[in-house]
């Protein structure tokens, strides 16, 4: 099975000073991930948790939900021409009467970049497919379920940092993390691949039965792209936190859904980009 880090040769220059050591860096190899047998998207990725990355990749399509809809996933024996197991190709099967997905190139242009359709058809897509509505508690600003301090959520980052085991020893991870609204890390996964790293968190949700995420805060590092907020509302996330920005996509998203979006979050400092309700502002906000 591939390693989550490789050793390789390099040439190190400091300060006009030449040496040659071993690096250490993240391994990357492709996924191939079929449904029933057929193939569905390929994904480049960190070995390691490729079970959970399946699962939660088709949490974020709407193929699955529960955990009793999902029967198995195997590693495929027999993956090359010489029949041997690489461990880059699993089989997800669905439990009896689970409906599959029509698997068209159309469908799998979009599962695999999630920008292969226009805005408002990704829009509709996400809201017409996700099974919890994260809107249902933002009726008004003292309605939400889920409430977390602002101070909080600065704090959040570095906890981040903190459990990123691996990061440490290459510098080349994203992280996806998942709090409580009081900022206890719940779980913490990393990947080569931002979009990854969460498939991962929300796959072991859903094999706990966990699902939906609704009481939780997803914090990523990087930026909050269009796919990570159609993750976190397709789990269930009402909030959603990165240290960078947000696509403007992403702020449609999460405008239309109801998902508090929150970029920029460095230190004390951040920019609230919808789902504003959810957070326990002191003051009044005004502006245009």
């Amino acid at each position: 099975m591939g390693r989550v880090t490789e050793r390789r040769r390099v040439i190190r220059i400091r300060d006009g000073a030449i040496s040659t050591r071993p690096d250490t860096l993240v391994a990357e190899e492709p996924l191939e991930i079929r449904l029933n047998g057929k193939p569905l998207a390929i994904t480049m990725r960190t070995p390691g948790d490729d079970f959970a990355l399946a699962a939660g990749f088709l949490v974020s399509e709407g193929v699955l939900g529960r955990a009793d809809e999902l029967a198995n996933i195997v590693y495929c024996a027999g993956a090359t021409e010489d029949g041997s197991n690489t461990y880059n190709v699993v089989d997800v099967t669905l439990a009896p009467g689970v409906p599959v997905p029509d698997i068209t190139l159309e469908r799998n242009v979009y599962t695999t970049s999630s920008c292969g359709l226009c805005g408002k058809a990704s829009l509709d897509a996400v809201r017409t497919t996700a099974r919890w509505p994260l809107a249902d508690d933002l009726e008004d600003a003292g309605g939400s379920a889920v409430r977390i301090e602002p101070e909080t959520l600065s704090v959040l980052p570095d906890r981040l940092r903190a459990a990123q085991r691996v990061f440490d020893r290459t510098g080349g991870l994203h992280a996806a993390g998942l709090f409580t609204p009081d900022g206890e890390l719940l779980d913490l996964r990393e990947d080569v691949g931002r979009h990854n790293a969460v498939d991962k968190l929300v796959g072991r949700a859903l094999q706990q039965g966990l699902l939906p995420l609704s009481g939780s805060v997803l914090m990523v590092s990087g930026r909050a792209s269009f796919e990570l907020a159609q993750k976190a509302v397709m789990a269930g996330i009402p909030v959603l936190a990165a240290v960078s920005a947000p696509s403007s996509l992403a702020v449609d998203l999460a405008a239309e859904t109801g998902l508090t979006l929150v970029g920029f979050l460095r230190g004390t400092s951040m920019n609230v980009y919808a789902g504003e309700q959810r957070l326990a502002l002191r003051t009044a906000v005004g502006g245009t």
